[in-house]
């Protein structure tokens, strides 16, 4: 008994789905984190393209995942991917789809938030480097690979990282599609051994020691740049 909450659930068994839920949440996580930097990557260029047919498409993409709700998406996804995937492939109506959901769901949420702070980055370069890759005979391509995205990705790693800790956090959020991620299992743990109290308590101080840790090497990054 500590302060008067009883942990005498937390043994071996208990920790290995734990574990594993974890892998869950980190899966997703890590799975969104590089996908939606790559795309997002794509969205922030047509942002800032001429081309106002592709500027409106990006636009719109964004404006669509940053005002609906992140539960509202999984819930589409979960209802939508299995199907399409099912039949794309031939794959059996029995097949669990929902991590498949999930991360494709968040890897498109996150690439509207991730777009934008890369959009930001971009900009924040001045125009005379773009200038000066021209002069050296560069094409556009050239200069975004070469020079303007590698210091733009420096500058922004703050953000990637700082964004990756609210990531990590909304994956809690795949309790909606039964999905048993960190979350999910210590709640179905807590509940079945009468500790649910315990359970969230126990998950809190996990997503707060993981998210201050990696919040303190955001901090500590930005202090040496």
């Amino acid at each position: 008994m500590i302060f008067g909450f009883d942990f005498g659930w937390l043994n071996q068994s208990t920790f290995n789905l734990l574990g594993r839920g974890m892998g869950v949440s980190l899966q997703i996580t890590f799975t969104a984190m590089a996908a939606g930097i790559v795309w997002g990557t794509l969205i922030a260029l047509m942002r800032l393209s001429s081309y106002k047919t592709l500027n409106v498409l990006a636009a719109t993409y964004v404006t669509i995942f940053r005002l609906v709700p992140l539960v509202m998406v999984l819930l589409w996804f979960f209802l939508i991917v299995p199907d399409f995937l099912q039949s794309l492939f031939g794959l059996s109506g029995a097949t669990d789809m929902r991590l498949v959901s999930a991360l494709v769901a968040f890897a498109l949420y996150e690439a509207a938030y991730y777009s934008e702070i890369i959009r930001a980055g971009i900009q924040s370069i001045s125009s005379s480097q773009q200038h000066a890759a021209f002069a050296l005979g560069m094409t556009y391509s050239q200069s975004m690979r070469l020079i303007i995205l590698p210091q733009a990705f420096r500058n922004m790693l703050p953000l990637f990282l700082t964004q990756g800790i609210i990531l990590f956090q909304d994956t809690s959020l795949v309790y909606v599609i039964a999905l048993a991620d960190f979350f999910g299992q210590a709640y179905g743990v807590g509940e079945r051994n009468g500790a649910v109290v315990e359970a969230l308590f126990f998950v809190g101080a996990v997503y707060f020691i993981i998210c201050y840790s990696v919040s303190l090497v955001v901090k500590r990054y930005q202090h040496n740049i």
